[in-house]
């Protein structure tokens, strides 16, 4: 099993802030662009990424994350592409956690065994796929525990005490607490009831518990990193590509949007406990 996550969180645990995770679609706006995007993600003060696998009917995800699955689509990003990012990804950094997140339609395609062979050479570390219930697990999540890949799990607001040891009995890496109910890129009604979410979730688990879905903002990090052991960003992410690019392509001041918007955020994830 990879330990990247687990070091990582506890580097951050003893800086005494919560990690930063930032979502970005494979292959947005292109692949040459979402390659240089990954690259520059470590430096810009991102803890770990999430990579995000286009796929054409993503029924989680809000407008933002939507327009960059078809961004990536339209220009030719697939799971393959995906892998070979990480893969390049890996010959530079050893130590950022990379996990590949999206639905499992295009892995079925893939061929289960082959992707998980696929994605560990590649050097992924683990994976979030939305549309697959604790009740698949035997198809896919055993599997890929096995093999040595982190299997994060997405607890909800109605994930209750009953069913939240479902939920975490195969989760491995970090807990994803998605902050409210519906897509991604709405904002978060009550801070208050997801610092309590966290709590609440921290008793039963051991594992780190990262908060994703409404944070948007450098204040939205620190105040959701003030309980959280990590905070994730992504539709903000998606946007600022989005906003950068001219006639749908990408520009000189592409890459730069998302590593200012990073460090912003980093910043804010910093003094979430200060």
């Amino acid at each position: 099993m990879s330990t990247r996550f687990a070091d990582r969180f506890a580097a951050c645990a003893r800086a005494n802030r919560p990690a930063l995770g930032i979502f970005t679609m494979a292959g947005d706006p292109d692949l040459e662009t979402g390659s240089k995007i990954l690259a520059a993600l470590p430096a810009a003060g991102a803890d770990f990424i999430e990579l995000g696998m286009p796929f054409s009917d993503p029924m989680a995800d809000g407008p933002g994350i939507q327009a960059a699955g078809q961004r990536a689509l339209a220009g030719g990003q697939t799971l393959n592409k995906t892998l070979a990012m990480v893969a390049e990804f890996r010959k530079t950094d050893t130590t950022t956690p990379v996990l590949l997140m999206g639905y499992y339609n295009p892995i079925y395609i893939h061929g289960v065994d082959a992707f998980i062979a696929d994605a560990l050479a590649a050097g992924v570390d683990g994976l979030i796929i939305v549309d697959l219930p604790p009740e698949e697990d035997a198809e896919f999540c055993v599997p890929a525990l096995k093999a040595g890949l982190n299997f994060i799990r997405l607890a909800t607001p109605t994930t209750d005490d009953r069913r939240l040891p479902v939920v975490l009995k195969n989760t491995s890496g970090f807990v994803y607490y998605v902050s409210m109910t519906g897509i991604t890129g709405a904002a978060i009604k009550s801070y208050a009831a997801v610092g309590d979410a966290v709590k609440r979730i921290k008793a039963h688990t051991d594992l780190p518990v990262a908060v994703g879905f409404g944070i948007k903002t450098a204040d939205d990090a620190a105040t959701v990193g003030r309980d959280a052991d990590g905070v994730v960003v992504g539709t903000a992410i998606c946007n600022a590509v989005g906003a950068s690019l001219a006639d749908g392509k990408a520009t000189a001041g592409t890459v730069a949007a998302v590593t200012t918007l990073v460090a912003g955020l980093a910043s804010g994830a910093k003094r979430a406990r200060s």
